[in-house]
């Protein structure tokens, strides 16, 4: 590497670290030293032109209008009221579980989740239901603040999921064998949330029994939330199928969402306007971020930084589990300070050549790293579950903090199983002929 480049990297790396200790928006902070490093490369003539055409390159992708109208179908489906039905629904599936209250919290923000594709909206949604209701029947605010936050992250890896599909165009990647390969994950991290669950029981006698619902009454129950539930077996359905693609799907799931509504008269046509304002402000920083996370990915190929630390990792050695358990380290560290779209767009394209060098399939790496990236979310200081489900539950963050550190270690031995058991990812995607064996 000669000097230029090296000069390039210093300022490449040295910018972005600084700028996210310092607290800079991500895009300024992973932007401006990755147009700088151009200067350096190329100088502010070449900078300029390769700028705007990586930018451009970056974001001018038909699989990118997926996440605009995921977010727009999540934002329906929130303002619609299905919250409330889901957690019905998730009362009749948990109502005999100990600590029925806390294990609904975890079954509705599966639910929540895998059908709204927002695991921040789905702690706020959730939260501001059952928290009440678990306060009145005597449980630890803190504590049921801290299953919210750990319960939340699960849409994030259960499909559809926008995480996957940033992660998926990074990658050149299957968006459906990455919707596939997060089943697995995601139903793992449910089952731990709810055994953390069950352990607290335990300790704790004398927590009230929910009211179960009759036969007749879950019936009806379910047939409420089944149209919400129906979204999901449609858009992956679909997109299995071969009948539409990812985009296309997302376009079906904003017009199901938005008819479901309407029927249901849940969806008031005044807030519209609203709902669109806020998808169109969470659309813009994605592509924002997309765009310049693409003038980064072009100075690090250019500067051969992701060959280097192959070849440094795999000199130094080359045991597959060594390697991956200090990828996953660096990861958990980096989710703690940033959110998953930057820390996807930035770690990709560096960690993905050293663990394709070592075997792993892409595939099975994005499920970790997705399942890496929703331990981040209930981490703080960022933790923007965490903090969210804080908020709704009336208390402050230290208690919950203290609370949920029993989930997120739990959670850590799910990342190393998900990490070693590859079949945990990779099986339903081989199965439907995505992969090959």
């Amino acid at each position: 590497m000669d000097s230029v480049t090296v000069l390039a990297t210093v300022v490449l790396l040295g910018g972005i670290t600084l700028g996210i200790t310092f607290g800079l928006p991500v895009a300024v902070a992973m932007g401006l030293p990755s147009a700088l490093a151009i200067v350096v490369l190329l100088g502010w003539e070449g900078a300029a032109l390769t700028s705007a055409q990586r930018v451009f390159a970056g974001t001018n992708s038909f699989a990118l209008l997926s996440i605009p109208f995921f977010i727009l179908a999540g934002g329906l489906m929130n303002t619609g009221g299905i919250a409330s039905r889901l957690i019905d629904l998730a009362l009749v599936i948990a109502g005999r579980l100990p600590a029925p209250l806390a294990q609904t919290t975890v079954v509705a923000n599966a639910m929540f989740g895998a059908v709204s594709g927002a695991s921040v909206a789905s702690a706020a949604a959730v939260g501001t239901v059952l928290s009440p209701r678990m306060r009145k029947d005597g449980y630890d605010p803190a504590f049921s603040a801290a299953v919210n936050a750990a319960a939340s992250p699960a849409g994030m890896l259960i499909p559809p999921s926008n995480t996957f599909i940033v992660y998926a165009l990074v990658s050149s990647t299957s968006i459906a064998a990455l919707f596939l390969a997060g089943v697995g994950p995601g139903l793992l991290w449910v089952a731990i949330c709810a055994v953390m669950v069950a352990l607290y029981a335990r300790k704790n006698k004398g927590l009230p029994v929910a009211a179960r619902p009759t036969a007749r009454q879950g019936f009806v129950i379910l047939l409420k939330a089944l149209p919400a539930l129906l979204m999901i077996v449609i858009v992956i359905g679909g997109i299995l199928s071969g009948f539409f693609t990812a985009t296309e799907s997302a376009v079906i799931a904003v017009l199901y969402s938005f008819l479901l509504g309407l029927a249901q008269r849940t969806l008031p046509l005044k807030s519209l306007p609203k709902i669109v304002l806020d998808a169109s402000k969470t659309t813009a920083i994605v592509m924002l971020l997309i765009g310049v996370s693409s003038i980064l990915a072009w100075v690090l190929s250019y500067a051969r930084i992701p060959q280097l630390i192959t070849e440094g990792l795999l000199g130094v050695t080359d045991n597959v589990t060594v390697i991956l358990i200090l990828i996953m380290v660096v990861l958990l560290l980096a989710g703690t300070v940033m959110d998953p779209t930057p820390a996807i767009l930035i770690f990709t394209p560096i960690f993905l050549p050293v663990v394709t060098a070592l075997g792993v399939s892409p595939i099975h790496f994005g499920a970790m790293m997705v399942f890496n990236m929703c331990l981040g979310n209930i981490s703080p200081p960022i933790g923007n579950n965490l903090f969210v489900a804080a908020r709704v539950a009336g208390v402050r963050i230290e208690p919950v903090i203290n609370r949920l550190w029993p989930f997120f270690w739990a959670l850590c031995i799910g990342l190393f199983v998900v990490t070693f058991v590859p079949q945990l990812s990779l099986w339903l995607p081989t199965v439907a002929g995505l992969i090959a064996p």
